[in-house]
């Protein structure tokens, strides 16, 4: 099955290891990041999306952080 997952972070370094942490964990970036500004927050926020193909069946439960 092919799993997706969604990165968001404000746009610090966190971000960059977020995905960072991702890709060394298999997955793979899924189209182009996202920037924009968080007017609730007051500060500009990255966004990146990632997929992985992985054995099973999809589930809700999945947490796919543990992927």
């Amino acid at each position: 099955m092919k799993l997706y997952r969604y990165l968001t972070e404000a746009d610090t370094s966190a971000f960059c290891h977020k995905v960072s942490k991702a890709l060394d964990a298999g997955w793979e970036l899924y189209g182009p990041p996202a920037y924009a500004y968080d007017a609730t927050r007051g500060e500009m926020r990255c966004a990146q999306a990632v997929v992985k193909e992985v054995e099973g069946t999809y589930s809700p439960d999945l947490k796919l952080g543990e992927q």
